[in-house]
């Protein structure tokens, strides 16, 4: 039996050169980039009621996530549950590159930037909460595929890699569907009989099947065991249903939604540089297939053409799967992480093909470099929004508690009747981030409260004070009364008022 130091060193020695460049690159950028929320504790409104929680959401449909976020235990801890999610993502970054068959170190570091920084990830930090659980999604995500590719059953443990990453988030399917797209581009441009290539790229298919039905009979039999049902909940409850729009509108939707935010989604594409450097990235990829379409002779084989036509017609369905899976779905930036499969798959075919054109190299790696240090700089703007948000709320609570605990008649634990979101009037919109934050779900805005319920955990978790916040239920009557309208909103001196037993704050803007 060889020692740990001699196992490490002949697992090293095997890894390959774009393996590790990968993998460091996404884990070291990704320190550097996610660094400013990491290192504080600065919630969202959904973490606010999730300092410890055991992510049992099987009624969301997410049965493996309290399995994935029980490494880092289920209290909040940015700095552990951020290492384990540049751990995870740093080895799909590895797996990414070696199911796309890059060579070429430059490449792969710029893959391993693209993964690092891709706004989705920021979004997705200001839940930090899963983060750890959804990059292991993405990891089984990338692992199916590549299974599926490197070995003739593969689609069986690649199965239940996809099982298990839909099990944590539904939402990364399309991100391994997009790369099963990409794996029937590289059967189309290999060498080899037709009827082989056409046994592999069935293998794809195997795969998401099997995938996705073991994770929906897996779902349905936990379910049962503990007597509950599919919630609501961004419309997961029609999971396995068929729309109600009907399948073409559907189609249809996935059409618009895919252009709409690819072109105007203010993420994807959101300045002058993400513009040019997709675009010329673009075009580097298109001379590059050309000039092997003329080399190849492929422009006489139909196969050709069919594979064009599957990717023209397949890539918006591909990317928005999600709608079908659940079908009334707010669509937001969390669920969008496979647009950055486009810059990286791009990157990548240049890389296959670019032995003999430096130009397109270096075109390549430019592009790829202005896209990474743009998302870069966009997570940062976010970051500094969002911290700038958790001071406002702070002191805003600061405030709020005192007025409070000085009106007259309070005691401690009176009923408490309260709306969550903070009124505009009284005070200046001082978030300047807008045009860069306004497709970031949790980062764009002035503060962490929208309900009373924010009010209460923020104040207990941040102030250390304990609030007897009545549901929203319990203040219909007053909310529409005339006497609740014609209070005041905080800071104003009627903003506050004590009735039959009940204190009544407002603190929004209604006239």
């Amino acid at each position: 039996m060889k020692n740990p130091t001699e196992t490490w060193n002949n697992i090293w020695k095997h890894c390959k050169r774009e393996w590790k460049l990968a993998f460091l690159s996404t884990f070291l950028v990704g320190l550097l980039c996610h660094m400013p929320i990491m290192l504080r504790d600065i919630p969202n409104h959904d973490g606010l009621a999730s300092m410890y929680f055991d992510q049992n959401m099987i009624t969301s449909g997410r049965w493996f996530l309290t399995v994935a976020c029980g490494v880092s235990s289920y209290y909040t801890l940015p700095w552990l549950i951020g290492l384990l999610a540049m751990l995870y993502l740093g080895i799909a970054s590895a797996l990414l590159v070696e199911f796309l068959e890059v060579r070429q170190g430059w490449a792969a570091a710029v893959i391993g930037g693209l993964l690092a920084v891709f706004p989705s990830l920021a979004s997705t930090f200001a839940y930090v909460f899963t983060m750890d659980g959804y990059m292991l999604a993405v990891l089984l995500a990338v692992l199916a595929v590549l299974l599926t590719k490197r070995y003739r059953l593969g689609f069986l443990p690649g199965a239940l890699c996809l099982a298990c990453s839909l099990g944590i988030y539904q939402s990364y399917l399309p991100f391994a569907v997009l790369l099963c797209l990409y794996g029937i581009y590289m059967l189309g441009v290999s060498e080899g009989a037709v009827r082989e290539k056409a046994k592999k790229g069935l293998a794809y298919v195997w795969m998401g099947g099997l995938g996705v039905a073991s994770y929906y009979v897996i779902l349905q039999i936990l379910l049962r065991i503990q007597g509950k049902e599919l919630a609501s909940y961004q419309g997961i409850s029609g999971m396995g249903s068929v729309p109600r729009r009907g399948l073409a509108e559907t189609v249809m939707q996935m059409y618009r939604d895919f252009l709409a935010f690819t072109l105007k989604g203010n993420v994807f594409m959101n300045n002058p540089f993400a513009w040019g450097a997709m675009i010329l990235l673009g075009i580097c990829v298109l001379a590059v297939l050309f000039s092997l379409c003329g080399q190849k002779k492929w422009w006489k084989s139909p196969w050709f053409f069919a594979i064009i036509a599957v990717t023209v017609v397949g890539l918006p369905i591909a990317m928005n799967l999600i709608i079908v899976i659940s079908p009334d779905v707010t669509y937001h930036l969390l669920m969008r992480y496979q647009w950055v499969l486009l810059p990286i798959c791009m990157v990548a075919a240049v890389s296959r093909h670019s032995r003999h054109r430096p130009w397109a190299a270096w075109l390549a790696l430019i592009c790829g470099l202005v896209l990474a240090f743009n998302y870069g700089v966009m997570d940062q703007i976010a970051y500094s929004n969002l911290e700038k948000k958790y001071e406002k709320t702070y002191a805003y609570c600061i405030r709020l508690l005192d007025r409070i605990e000085q009106t007259e008649g309070y005691y401690q634990g009176i009923p408490i009747a309260m709306i969550g979101v903070v009124g505009d009037q009284p005070y200046p919109v001082t978030d300047l981030t807008g045009e860069v934050t306004a497709g970031m779900i949790g980062m764009g805005g002035d503060s962490l409260l929208y309900t009373g319920a924010n009010y209460q955990a923020f104040i207990q978790n941040y102030l250390g004070a304990t609030l007897n916040v009545l549901p929203p239920e319990a203040m219909e009557e007053m909310y529409y009364s005339e006497a609740y309208r014609e209070m005041e909103s905080f800071p104003g001196a009627d903003s506050i008022r004590i009735i039959d037993g009940v204190m009544y704050i407002k603190t929004e803007n209604r006239e």
